[in-house]
């Protein structure tokens, strides 16, 4: 199924995205800005949280999917909507469609989490669960869009999507004027898109910078090549930008206007979302955390000038942020994971455990390996897993072990 937009391919200028202002106001919130002291220390510069994960449904999916929808004819409406996505996209065009009125059916994964799905349903869609992936999902809402005639919203690749997301661009400029950077991360490309045509026609001078996860970076071989191209497999915790290749509409604006698009690890996205939970008291999903994981990597390419950082999103599935965060805390050097070998003797695990009582690291979980066929007759191999309090204590650990005779193994 090919979803690409016929060519030419449209244009958006600040106009259209000045009306989407007007059609959005008493619908979509200005969400706050918030500054962050340890991120403007690391940096060397002022650093404020665009707090899109504040917005309604969670996240900034909701104003372009009323802009576009707002903008269809009467027939139209009339015919009802169809759109196909994981969460986000689908709580803002079911929000979107309730307020106008307009019949909705949204085509969600079957693995998609449940809080995502009770919400899509909650806000007035009707939810069809169908694929395993979001290729099956689009290819399936796009069928019924042709057997329908229901109007399919696009979660990016349409110029009135793209209008609407960028009215985020015209709040930051109006909430933070001095701003010298903005980092905003990319998927398909429509929120990034639409922040940069705002901004650059307004302030030129400010640097516009898109993120994407290193596992689903579609943009930096397709702006090599200069046309959006497929990636295989794209991989993230970042569900939010994941996809696999840039949209049309999207990708000419950004080749045109972004300054740059640089690439996050998974450790740095959920050291990011961490970080966004313990400091700033944000709940931010990892696509959102993907501009805060930017700064955390290379803090001294951002210290010219004021920073924006848009969270985009804050609709993180309970299950999967208790898994980011353990991943977070260890990528911190607050988990320390060891395996040790010790005599197997009475007493031997009770002396193991004193000495890690007196570095003061806490012991979460033990484990005792007696028949592997590498163990010496006397040993057991104990593998731990402690809450530390950073990296410099880990070391302190692992010297602690070290002076009262214990090999660590790995």
């Amino acid at each position: 199924m090919n979803y690409r937009v016929p060519q030419p391919v449209p244009q958006v200028i600040l106009d259209d995205i000045r009306g989407a202002q007007k059609m959005l106001s008493g619908v979509s919130r200005v969400t706050a800005m918030e500054g962050s002291r340890h991120l403007s220390a690391l940096t060397g510069s002022p650093v404020h949280f665009k707090c899109e994960n504040l917005q309604r449904t969670g996240s900034f999916k909701l104003r372009g999917a009323y802009v576009r929808i707002a903008g269809l004819r009467p027939e139209q409406r009339a015919a009802g909507v169809v759109a196909a996505s994981a969460g986000n996209h689908a709580q803002g065009v079911a929000l979107a469609s309730s307020l106008l009125g307009v019949r909705s059916t949204v085509f969600m994964p079957v693995g998609a989490p449940l809080p995502k799905v009770a919400a899509t349903r909650e806000y007035g869609a009707e939810v069809r669960m169908y694929g395993e992936v979001v290729d099956e999902t689009l290819a399936a809402a796009q069928e019924y869009a042709d057997r329908t005639g229901a109007v399919f919203i696009h979660p990016f690749d349409h110029r009135d999507i793209i209008a609407g997301q960028g009215t985020v661009g015209l709040e930051i400029l109006e909430q933070c004027p001095e701003v010298r950077t903005i980092l905003v991360g990319i998927g398909g490309g429509g929120l990034a898109a639409g922040i940069a045509v705002a901004v650059k026609a307004l302030r030129p001078d400010v640097r516009v910078i898109g993120v994407q996860a290193a596992g689903a970076a579609a943009y930096p071989p397709s702006l090599k090549v200069g046309h959006p191209v497929s990636i295989d497999h794209p991989s993230t915790m970042a569900d939010g930008i994941k996809v696999g290749r840039p949209g049309d509409v999207p990708f000419k604006i950004i080749g045109e206007l972004l300054d740059d698009v640089r690439t996050v690890s998974e450790d740095a996205l959920s050291s990011a979302l961490l970080l966004c939970l313990e400091r700033a008291k944000l709940v931010v999903e990892p696509a959102g955390c993907s501009p805060v994981a930017a700064l955390l990597s290379e803090p001294e390419r951002y210290g010219a000038g004021p920073v924006v950082a848009v969270l985009s999103g804050g609709n993180v599935d309970p299950l999967l942020l208790q898994r980011i965060l353990r991943h977070g805390m260890a990528a911190a050097g607050r988990y320390l994971s060891l395996r040790l070998r010790v005599t197997d003797r009475p007493g031997a695990l009770a002396g193991l455990l004193g000495v890690l009582s007196g570095s003061d690291a806490n012991v979460l979980d033990v484990s005792h390996v007696r028949t592997d066929p590498r163990l010496g007759l006397t040993e057991v191999e104990v593998e731990l897993h402690l809450e530390t309090k950073g990296p410099e204590h880990c070391a302190q650990v692992a010297r602690s072990l070290h002076g009262a005779g214990y090999r660590v193994m790995g």
